[in-house]
């Protein structure tokens, strides 16, 4: 039992308890033919290895930022894709985030896409091969980048650019949102949103990266499963400070700076915030259930009378079950003394705090206060933002996202979820009610394994498929 519900918890559906949270309405069963002319998956595969090749690496100090990089992959989209440079109208804004427009016509509230060109380092990983070769092998383009995010950008100017080859034009305004920063929580996003806001534009529907296509994530299952998130956990940085008078570290004290911190962080690990399932979290439970065997059919069909076990037996699970019931808090960081023999004047903690759909910045640090109960112990908000805004998935930008999906991954059920993560589409809530967070690729736990991390890779088919997905999206907007 604990071992399907730690899987149970990797996947999300929003179906009846839902309804009452999001105005969902279960989907009819519908697989529509997917929509792959004018594409090139070759061609495909060749344009990203080489835009994996310009090393577009975020870092938390801007004066480390390698801006010619970044000017080199934006001068290189021109390139490569020359009919979607034609059509569209693009901006630049801030430090160099991407803004484009493709006109319809009309007055209808527009599309936007997302995807970021920003990657993560690669200091101190293990990689088989080069991280930035662009290597293209046995079906699968290596390096950074390659899903996270430039996977999903090659995606979408690879359905516009057969688009507009074919002289389409979309039924509503379609922009393109590409982030440089959102690795390190920076403002291309916010920018994007602000520029439309000022410009009095709400978009219909916004797609951001997010879930992808898995297979083996709920039991009984039998095959894939596109996970589409309607919200994500909100993000807290928080800094535990303690101080002291410091002296020799032959003649220690009881009690000193580091002593006072460790015990405020031993409280924080031995009272948890409270597992709770959210109604979205038990209605991904009794959707994806309704795909399971009998037995399991018939227990996560009763999973509203079972809400506080499964809400415990989650949070036990796996570190995946515990994410989706509960706010968490990670150390991260830990800095003492700069020296082996002087006692610490200063010990601090950095605590990263994902916070559950239902509470907020402010619950959270009143919580951790009560906790710590120590007045001695500085809590500073470093930043923080609360949850996202459950989006709507009653209606047509959800549904589709959902015929989209099934055109390119035919077998697959379609299941909202809630991100444990952050990304750029939570700024996007501000203008708008349909933001979902989608990556149309399929990818084994490996390759999910691999992001942010060594071996990063995409398949060439994966990524073909993902621009079929786009293609029909846009095509039937």
């Amino acid at each position: 039992m604990r071992r399907l519900l730690a899987v149970a918890a990797g996947g999300a559906a929003v179906t009846a308890v839902a309804r009452r949270v999001a105005g969902f309405r279960p989907l009819p069963v519908h697989v529509p033919d997917p929509d792959l002319d004018g594409l090139d998956a070759d061609g495909a595969a060749a344009r990203l290895a080489e835009l994996v090749r310009i090393p577009t690496v975020s870092t938390p100090a801007s004066e480390d930022r390698d801006t010619s990089a970044f000017t080199a992959f934006r001068e290189r989209l021109t390139q490569l894709y020359p009919q979607t440079h034609r059509v569209l109208e693009r901006e630049v804004l801030g430090g160099g985030a991407l803004l484009y427009r493709w006109r319809s016509g009309n007055d209808a509230p527009p599309m936007v896409l997302m995807a970021h060109y920003d990657v993560v380092p690669v200091t101190g990983q293990d990689w088989t091969r080069d991280p930035f070769s662009g290597l293209i092998e046995d079906g699968y383009v290596h390096g950074r980048g390659a899903i996270d995010d430039k996977g999903a950008l090659v995606a979408i100017l690879e359905a516009v650019e057969s688009l507009v080859a074919a002289g389409v034009t979309p039924a509503r305004d379609v922009y393109l949102s590409f982030g440089d920063d959102e690795e390190v929580f920076g403002v291309g996003a916010r920018l994007a949103v602000e520029t439309l806001g000022e410009r009095g534009i709400r978009p219909w529907a916004v797609l951001d990266e997010g879930g992808a296509v898995v297979t083996g994530v709920f039991p009984g299952v039998p095959g894939p499963v596109a996970v589409v998130g309607l919200a994500e956990k909100g993000v807290l940085d928080v800094e535990l400070v303690t101080r002291d008078p410091g002296g020799h570290a032959s003649a220690p004290v009881r009690g000193g700076a580091p002593a006072r911190l460790a015990r405020a962080i031993l409280r924080i690990e031995d009272h948890p915030f409270p597992a709770r399932l959210h109604d979205v979290v038990l209605a991904m439970i009794d959707a994806l259930g309704r795909h399971a065997p009998g037995p399991y059919r018939a227990l996560f069909a009763h999973a509203a009378e079972l809400r506080p076990a499964l809400a415990a037996l989650l949070s036990r699970a796996s570190r995946e079950g515990n994410a989706l019931v509960r706010t968490t808090v990670a150390v991260t960081r830990l800095e003492g003394s700069n020296a082996p023999n002087v006692l610490a004047t200063r010990a601090m903690a950095h605590l990263n705090i994902r916070i559950e759909l239902g509470e907020t910045v402010q619950s959270t640090v009143d919580r951790l206060r009560r906790v710590v109960d120590d007045p001695e112990v500085e809590l500073r908000v470093v930043s923080g933002n609360d949850p996202s805004p459950v989006s709507r998935a009653d209606n047509q930008a959800f549904a589709l996202i959902a015929d989209a999906a099934r055109s390119v991954y035919p077998d697959a059920a379609v299941a909202p979820y809630v991100m444990v993560q952050a990304s750029d589409a939570r700024h996007f809530s501000q203008i708008c009610d349909s933001v979902y967070r989608f990556m149309p690729f399929d990818l084994s736990k490996a390759e999910l394994a691999a992001l942010h991390a060594a071996d990063e890779r995409i398949s060439v088919a994966a990524l073909h498929r993902g621009a079929g997905f786009y293609r029909y999206l846009i095509r039937h907007l």
